[in-house]
C-alpha cells in the first residue's frame, strides 16, 4: 500500500435505492497491489458496527457512530489501513449501511447490501444485538435469500447453489457479535464458550411443521454457507446513556473493563485469523482486483441481473492477464537492457540472454495471471517477446555495423594515404602485406559482433577493383605470376562468401535452437502452473468435503438422521470428484499442453520446419 488511508470513504454510494460505485474509492483500491484482508460487518442500524471497525483500523473515530435513531451509514464505506500483523497486507474494512433502517423505501436494497459485503469479504461479521435468539435469526432473513441474490455458474443449468457445496468455496468466513450481552454464557447448569452458544443457538428444531421449517431456513443457511464461524459476545460499553452516544470521545478508562477486555480479544482475533480474500484456485485478490469486483457485482445489481461468480472470475481474469503481458513484457525489456552490452561477441550470447530474460518473464506473467482460457495472453506475450527480441536483434546489428565500420575506416586510412607507394614496380606485393596487416589488426579488435565478417566482406569487395588494377600495374611481375595471383584473389573471394554463408546458416540455426528452447519453456512453466492450480483445486474440494462430514455428524448427533442423510448425495459426489480429478489430473493436463502448443506454436514450427530444410541444402 502506498499511503495509508486517513480516513473512510464511500465505496459504493446509495442513492435514492441506486447503488453506484465511488471513483476516488476504486482510484485508492487500484492503487493497492498488496493482497488484501476484507473484513466487512452488516447489521441491524444503530446496533455498534461502526465501532467495531474504527477498533480494527485503530481509532477511535473514523467511521461515523452516529447518537441519533437516523442511521449515519448510507451504502458501503471502506478504510484501506497497513494489515498490523501481516507486513506487506492491505486491510481492507467494509462498513456497511444498517439493515431494517425505516427510512428505506426499497427492502430490497438491504438484502443487495448484505450480499455486497458477503461477495467482498473474507471475514464476515453481522452484528446483533443482546442475544442468538429466534428474533434474531429472523432478522437474518437475508441469508436465506442469497440463493436468489447470487449465482456459482454462468450456466442457467447449473444452478441448484442451495445444495451445492460450490458456494461455500466462494464465502467468508462468518463471525456472530453479539452486541450488549447480559446472560451468562451457562447451557444446562455448564459453562460454554462463545462458539458453543452460537452452535447451540443454530440448532435445528425437530418437528416439521411450517413453522419450525420457516425457523429452520436461517439455521440451516448459516450452518450450511459458513461452516468456518465463530462468535463474540460484548457487555454493555457503558452505563452512561450520555457515554454511549459519544463514544468516539470517550477514553477506553471510562469504558466497561469487561467490555475492553472482550474487544480486545476481538481485534485480536481478526488480525490473527481473518485470512487473505482469495477466489476459486486459490486466486489471491489484491486491492486493485477487489475495485474489479466491486465494480463488476454493482454493473451486475444495476442492470437487473443477478451477480455470477463465475462471470466475475472471467471478468477480473481478462483484466489482470492483460496487466500480466504487460508487466511481463516490461520486465524482458528491462532486463534485456540492463544484460546486454551492445554488440555483442556473437549472436548465441544475445540468444542466451534472452533466453534467461524470457523465461524470467513468463515467471512474472504465470504469477500475476490466471484463468488464461486458450492460453491466448500467453500467446500475446510470445508474440510481444518476439518484436522485442527482433528490435534487440536489430539494434545488436546495428551497433555492430557501425562498430566495424567505424574501425576498418580508421585502419585503412593510412592505408590509403600512401598509395602512390602501389604504382612502383612490387607494388602489388606491398599492397597485400599491407592489406593482410589490416585483416590481422581487425580481427584482433574485441567484440566486433555479429556484423564483423559481412562488414570485412563487402571492405574486400570495394578493394578487388583497386587490388586488380595494382596487380596488372606491376612491372615487376609476369604474365604467368598475375593471372596465378588474379585466380588466388578469385579463390579467396568465393571462400570468404563461403565463410559467411556458413556463418548465417549456423546462426539461423541458433535462432531455431533458441525458439525451440522458447516453446519447451513456455510449455514447462505452464504445465508446473498447470499443476498447482489442479493441486489447490483438490484441496479447496477436500476441504469443503470435511466441512460437509463435519456439519454431517453434527445432524447426527442432534438427532436429524434424516437430514444428514440427505446430505449423502452431495458427498458422494464431492468424493467422486476428488478421486476424478486426481485420477485424470495427468491426461487433463497433457490435453491442455497439446492444446496449448498448438496454439502457442503451430505456425512458427512449420515456418521452423522450412528453413531447417533450407539449411541443410547448403550442407
Amino acid at each position: 500500500m502506498t499511503e495509508p488511508q486517513t480516513a473512510p470513504i464511500c465505496l459504493v454510494e446509495n442513492h435514492n435505492e441506486q447503488l453506484l460505485v465511488n471513483r476516488k474509492a476504486m482510484e485508492i483500491l487500484d492503487d493497492i497491489s498488496e493482497p488484501v484482508v476484507v473484513v466487512a460487518v452488516v447489521g441491524l442500524y444503530r446496533t455498534g458496527k461502526s465501532y467495531l471497525m474504527n477498533c480494527l483500523a485503530g481509532q477511535n473515530h473514523g467511521f461515523p457512530l452516529g447518537s441519533t435513531v437516523q442511521s449515519e451509514t448510507k451504502g458501503i464505506w471502506m478504510w484501506c489501513v497497513p494489515h498490523p500483523t501481516k507486513p506487506k497486507h492491505t486491510l481492507v474494512l467494509l462498513d456497511t449501511e444498517g439493515l431494517g433502517d425505516v427510512e428505506k423505501g426499497d427492502p430490497k436494497n438491504d438484502s443487495w447490501i448484505f450480499a455486497l459485503a458477503l461477495l467482498l469479504s473474507s471475514t464476515f461479521i453481522y452484528n446483533s444485538m443482546s442475544t442468538i435468539n429466534h428474533q434474531a435469526l429472523e432478522q437474518l432473513h437475508y441469508v436465506t435469500e442469497l440463493t436468489q441474490l447470487i449465482r456459482v455458474k454462468s450456466s442457467p443449468n447449473c444452478e441448484g447453489i442451495k445444495n451445492s457445496t460450490e458456494f461455500v468455496s466462494f464465502f467468508p468466513d462468518f463471525i456472530w457479535a453479539v452486541r450488549d450481552f447480559m446472560l451468562e454464557l451457562k447451557l444446562n447448569g455448564k459453562d460454554i464458550t462463545q462458539d458453543e452458544y452460537l452452535e447451540n443457538a443454530l440448532k435445528l428444531l425437530p418437528g416439521n411443521s411450517p413453522k419450525k421449517q420457516a425457523s429452520n431456513l436461517p439455521r440451516e443457511c448459516i450452518r450450511q454457507f459458513f461452516p468456518n464461524r465463530k462468535c463474540f459476545v460484548f457487555d454493555r460499553p457503558t452505563n452512561d446513556t450520555e457515554f454511549l452516544q459519544k463514544l468516539e470521545t470517550v477514553s477506553g478508562d471510562q469504558l466497561n473493563p469487561k467490555f475492553q477486555e472482550q474487544t480486545r480479544a476481538f481485534i485480536s482475533y481478526v488480525f490473527t485469523h481473518a485470512k487473505i480474500k482469495t477466489l476459486r484456485a486459490g486466486i489471491t485478490v489484491t486491492g486493485n482486483r477487489l475495485g474489479t469486483l466491486v465494480m463488476t457485482y454493482v454493473d451486475a445489481i444495476r442492470s437487473g441481473a443477478v451477480p455470477c461468480l463465475d462471470d466475475a472470475v472471467t471478468i477480473l481474469a481478462q483484466r489482470e492477464n492483460s496487466a500480466a503481458v504487460h508487466k511481463a513484457a516490461e520486465h524482458y525489456s528491462e532486463q534485456m537492457g540492463r544484460q546486454l552490452k551492445l554488440p555483442t561477441d556473437t549472436l548465441q550470447e544475445l540468444l542466451d540472454i534472452h533466453t534467461a530474460c524470457e523465461k524470467q518473464a513468463l515467471a512474472v506473467f504465470m504469477e500475476h495471471s490466471f484463468k488464461d482460457e486458450n492460453q491466448q495472453f500467453q500467446k500475446k506475450l510470445l508474440k510481444l517477446i518476439c518484436q522485442k527480441k527482433r528490435t534487440f536483434l536489430l539494434k545488436n546489428e546495428q551497433a555492430s555495423y557501425k562498430y566495424c565500420q567505424e574501425e576498418l575506416n580508421r585502419l585503412s586510412n593510412a592505408f590509403m594515404e600512401n598509395f602512390s607507394a602501389f604504382s612502383a614496380p612490387g607494388g602489388h606485393r606491398l599492397y597485400m602485406d599491407r592489406k593482410e596487416k589490416i585483416e590481422h589488426e581487425y580481427w584482433q579488435l574485441p567484440r566486433k559482433g555479429v556484423k564483423a565478417t559481412e562488414v570485412f566482406q563487402s571492405y574486400l569487395k570495394s578493394q578487388a577493383a583497386i587490388e586488380s588494377s595494382i596487380l596488372q600495374a606491376d612491372t615487376a611481375l609476369t604474365a604467368g605470376e598475375k593471372a596465378i595471383a588474379e585466380e588466388r584473389a578469385q579463390k579467396e573471394a568465393a571462400e570468404k562468401e563461403q565463410e559467411l554463408l556458413r556463418q548465417k546458416n549456423k546462426e539461423t540455426e541458433q535462432q531455431l535452437e533458441a525458439r525451440e528452447k522458447s516453446h519447451k519453456e513456455n510449455l514447462e512453466q505452464l504445465r508446473t502452473k498447470l499443476v498447482q492450480e489442479r493441486e489447490q483445486l483438490i484441496k479447496d474440494q477436500k476441504m469443503m468435503l470435511e466441512k460437509q462430514l463435519q456439519e454431517q455428524k453434527a445432524l447426527l448427533e442432534q438427532g436429524f438422521e434424516k437430514k444428514a442423510q440427505e446430505m449423502n448425495k452431495q458427498i458422494e459426489l464431492l468424493k467422486c470428484g476428488i478421486e476424478e480429478m486426481k485420477r485424470n489430473s495427468g491426461s487433463f493436463i497433457d490435453t491442455i499442453i497439446k492444446g496449448a502448443a498448438s496454439v502457442l506454436f503451430a505456425p512458427l514450427y512449420l515456418v521452423a520446419e522450412g528453413v531447417k530444410g533450407f539449411i541443410s541444402l547448403f550442407k
